[in-house]
């Protein structure tokens, strides 16, 4: 083994008993809770009176002015007090979700791992893209999943593509088939984009339409998770299935899965939460862009991913499939109009989000991309 991977292997044994404050100095927006990136049993505290709020979308898409209002202040307000919320009403169809875990699952479970290797992940842009093989989602934990992250270029979305050369379906899929599927769901939470950006920009006071231009064909990050049944040995190791974060994004967008695991951290009183939303609704959580441009008022909230509570569980894969929002590089993150007292500094989104991820990349991840 050479040194440098020596290195990063002690590095993410030693995340398993890490703190998100040993990773402080990459934060660029205000985070003081505490808290391990793994599910401690001795420490952690959980809160099972929590509710995250459920937010009807069909309220401000076809409803009166009265049922479009209710809309806002309840998603404002879920966003404001915790930064997650549950969507229904979203019109998009729940199917796609059931065919979705069954296209993953042949992603991760059938197609050869060396027919995988060559789409391993590269930065392009301010986001590493492709495929992440097990334990190997971050540098500083061994994530017992596998990931692949697929950002606009990766569909064949016609004008709205950032590609300036002719898309090619091999470029980014390791077989034919499954882009014009999940270019299907990614068009469908494309829809919801504007909606909910004009809520979060009304709730605050601001002008509704600040974002429609720039959230027009925007760049995300679509990732397809593969959390593979736990084997005895990494129960053993106490690796979590995914380290405890904050996302890099405006918001994400994350239907519902059918394994449980996803914790929240409530900051109120720094206990977790165990968030098991209904089939077929979507999970909606803020992150470090938009903290950023509301001024603190809409946190990044922390959330894990930890083994089932039934250990019966752990045989079987979990499975889920994550959009983040971003805006392009060369925007600039500012506060928004209207916020009091502004604490943040404008800055570009290609600088704040690699200053950030470096703490999952090394800190190489952060220099400029010529």
């Amino acid at each position: 083994m050479s040194s440098e991977k020596l290195k990063n292997k002690e590095n993410k044994e030693a995340g398993i008993k890490a703190f998100n404050q040993d990773f402080k100095k990459y934060d660029q927006v205000q985070k003081d809770q505490n808290y391990h990136l793994v599910e401690d049993k001795e420490s952690d505290e959980f809160d099972d009176q929590y509710e995250i709020k459920v937010c009807d979308l069909s309220k401000f898409v076809s409803g009166d002015k009265s049922a479009k209002s209710q809309f806002i202040q309840d998603l404002g307000s879920a966003l404001e007090s915790i930064g997650f919320a549950i969507i229904t009403g979203h019109d998009v169809d729940v199917s796609l979700y059931q065919e979705a875990q069954i296209k993953i699952a042949e992603i991760f479970e059938k197609i050869p791992l060396e027919e995988r290797l060559p789409y391993k992940y590269e930065r392009y842009g301010s986001v590493n893209q492709g495929y992440f093989p097990i334990k190997e989602t971050t540098v500083i934990h061994p994530d017992l999943v596998e990931g692949w992250v697929f950002c606009r270029r990766a569909f064949d979305l016609g004008g709205t593509n950032s590609n300036s050369k002719e898309y090619n379906e091999k470029d980014f899929w390791p077989r034919s088939g499954y882009e014009p599927f999940f270019r299907k769901i990614v068009e469908a939470h494309e829809g919801l984009i504007s909606p909910i950006m004009q809520s979060i920009l009304t709730y605050l006071g601001c002008e509704p339409h600040l974002y429609d231009e720039r959230l027009t064909g925007t760049n995300f990050g679509f990732r397809l998770n593969y959390y593979p049944p736990i084997s005895q040995e990494d129960d053993t190791s106490g690796a979590g299935r995914m380290l405890g974060h904050e996302d890099v994004d405006l918001f994400t967008l994350l239907p519902a899965q059918e394994v449980e695991g996803l914790q929240v951290l409530n900051r109120s009183n720094n206990k977790w939460i165990r968030l098991n939303a209904p089939p077929g609704s979507i999970i909606l959580n803020t992150g470090d862009y938009m903290q950023r441009i509301t001024n603190d008022r809409l946190p990044s909230t922390t959330h894990r991913v930890s083994k089932p509570q039934n250990k019966a569980m752990n045989t079987k894969p979990r499975i889920s499939l994550p959009m983040a929002i971003y805006v392009w590089e060369d925007e600039i993150l500012e506060v928004l109009p209207g916020l009091d007292n502004p604490k943040y500094e404008p800055i570009s989104a290609v600088k704040f989000h690699t200053n950030i991820t470096s703490k999952y990349y090394g800190d190489d991840y952060a220099k400029e991309v010529k």
